[in-house]
């Protein structure tokens, strides 16, 4: 079973660890080695389209895992309070945001964007001035924001979730026999307790924003994120400037992973330890 499992992380890994390797090649063919350099780095961060679609992943990654911080904070916060059936039909709402395919998801979601498009855009246009330019929906920052949004909100639901099922009623019960309002018990109590938690969802939901391309093809509209780039450039051939962009890539999201692990590492040595 150890041989199976090292042969096992072995086919995961090495051609990640190729693709870090190919990206520090001095040629310009992506799979010959003919010297070390990092100049492909250089060029990759000068390459004014590569850094507008680095903006645009940064832009939808950071604001949608900001929403689904909150809005997930809040769901987790809200579903106790549900009753038994009301809380099961949410739970599998949740799981299947998580488990259906992010292609299912990306058609779905630019179904329904369409149909909302096509009802409110001319109820827009009818309501402009005459000889004006009438705003319109469109695909865009908004609609990969809203994507992605939903799409990590079950993640961090679930990871707050966890958290707030570890915490004991008595803190809660203490402030409230110390006649402190509901608000003041959140913010001064609840709040310090699962912050950690309500953080490492909110670095993992900007992993999975960052580094999405599945949804983000379907709802970008004439918005290129990172990912998006990288597959319109790999069309062409991969080069080592493909491999420079794919590393700095890997870096961001394990970074952010590792770090969520941390702080619920933490967070759980510490519930231990009370």
């Amino acid at each position: 079973m150890r041989a199976f499992a090292t042969a096992v992380f072995v086919f995961l890994y090495a051609p990640i660890a190729l693709i870090v390797l190919f990206s520090f090649n001095a040629g310009r063919h992506a799979s010959e080695i003919t010297g070390f350099s990092v100049q492909w780095y250089g060029k990759a961060l000068a390459n004014p389209f590569l850094i507008g679609a680095l903006q645009n992943s940064l832009i939808v990654a950071t604001t949608s895992a900001l929403l689904a911080a909150v809005f997930g904070t809040a769901a987790a916060l809200g579903m106790p309070r549900l009753g038994r059936q009301a809380r099961m039909v949410f739970d599998m709402l949740l799981a299947a945001a998580i488990v259906v395919p992010g292609v299912v998801i990306g058609i779905a979601t630019l179904v329904a964007l369409v149909a909302v498009f096509d009802v409110i855009n001319p109820l827009l246009a009818s309501l402009s001035p005459e000889g004006e330019r009438p705003f319109r929906l469109s695909l865009g920052y908004g609609s990969i924001i809203a994507a992605h949004t939903l799409f990590s909100m079950a993640l961090v639901t679930m990871i707050v979730r966890a958290r707030l099922s570890s915490l004991g009623r008595d803190l809660v019960e203490a402030s409230s026999d110390l006649y402190a309002t509901p608000f003041t018990t959140f913010r001064s109590v609840v709040l310090p307790q699962i912050l950690p938690a309500i953080v490492a969802g909110f670095l993992l939901a900007f992993t999975f924003s960052f580094d999405d391309f599945i949804i983000a093809f379907f709802v970008a509209g004439t918005k290129t994120t990172l990912p998006i780039y990288v597959f319109s450039s790999i069309r062409r051939g991969v080069t080592p400037e493909i491999n420079a962009v794919a590393t700095i890539v890997l870096c961001v999201s394990l970074i952010a992973v590792f770090s969520a692990q941390a702080l619920l590492g933490r967070q759980k040595g510490k519930s231990s330890r009370n």
